[in-house]
């Protein structure tokens, strides 16, 4: 892998292009800028062991971010049609100036917050609430990975389970809309679940249905589980031109720190593999080929999975 002129990774590696099988491989060229996610920093309270970005209390492999940081790169995506800013970690509400951050961002374009919602997010209500009435909305997605209080408590710990369904209902009582993300297991009862879901939400006070966004298994960091080859071929077979725009790197690109510089990546899953590295500025990266050749692209090919709730 090389470096470009602009700070852009150029990609020589032989398997990029071409699949192990000789095939092409599949690839998704960006239309658009209408969503930029902010990588907080894989710093988090929790140490979930089956956390795709590896995050746990004081972990650095990518830096904890400031508003410094961000505010020339927001400057360029409004410049650029960006629609939405959105966040996630490690934990977000544990770098001290992402009240701030959010503040600045939510002046410009609404927002999307990914959160465990345990006790660190109960500590900073106060400082929330005074977010209520920004310019443009912010929302919150908070993680429950299975409606049972031993499950989900079994990788996150204990107690967090209520603090995050407490944290749901004083958000949804400050006025900011709520979705939950869970875990999702390929035999699974999706209507069953979901109903399970929502009664759990109803009992603990939420008045509504709540949006549920389901996750496959994406294996830890730097993992390569053996999964199906994404083809060209595929892309055009089982995709069309209107779902290939759907991908998430077809309209959307995530922002992280590491080693001190803010790097541009092509989406949100694949911070853990340099080729996806596109450089330093927006413009540059929306120019560039995203090809399908991580282990995780195959869930959005073969799931539709897509952290955005665009």
């Amino acid at each position: 892998m090389d470096m470009n002129a602009d700070g852009s990774t150029r990609n020589t590696d032989t398997d990029w292009a071409v699949a192990p099988n000789g095939d092409a491989r599949g690839y998704i060229d960006p239309h658009a800028l209408q969503e930029l996610w902010f990588h907080t920093g894989t710093a988090c309270n929790l140490a979930c062991p089956f956390c795709l970005e590896g995050s746990k209390p004081g972990d650095d492999r990518l830096n904890r971010i400031t508003l410094a940081d961000v505010e020339g790169l927001m400057q360029e995506a409004v410049e650029l049609g960006v629609e939405q800013f959105s966040f996630t970690g490690g934990e977000p509400f544990i770098v001290k100036d992402f009240v701030n951050i959010l503040r600045f961002a939510a002046a410009r374009k609404p927002c999307l917050v990914l959160t465990n919602g345990t006790d660190v997010v109960l500590k900073r209500m106060e400082q929330i609430a005074t977010l209520a009435n920004t310019a443009h909305p912010i929302s919150f997605r908070i993680s429950i990975d299975w409606p049972d209080a031993a499950r989900h408590e079994e990788g996150r710990g204990e107690g967090t389970f209520q603090q995050s369904l407490d944290c749901i209902v004083a958000l949804r009582k400050l006025g900011f809309s709520v979705s939950v993300a869970r875990q999702m297991e390929p035999d699974e009862d999706t209507a069953a679940v979901e109903q399970a879901y929502q009664q759990l939400l109803h009992d603990a006070g939420y008045e509504d249905d709540i949006r549920l966004v389901a996750f496959p298994d994406f294996s830890l960091p730097g993992d390569n589980p053996e999964v199906p080859v994404v083809t060209e071929d595929c892309m055009t077979r089982y995709q069309t031109e209107a779902t290939r725009r759907e991908f998430m790197c077809a309209f959307s690109k995530m922002v992280v720190k590491q080693d001190g510089r803010m790097r541009v990546y092509a989406c949100t899953l694949v911070d853990d593999d340099l080729r996806y590295d596109q450089g330093t500025n927006l413009r540059s990266a929306l120019s560039q080929r995203v090809m399908l050749a991580h282990h995780r692209c195959y869930s959005c090919f073969a799931y539709g999975s897509s952290c955005s709730e665009r």
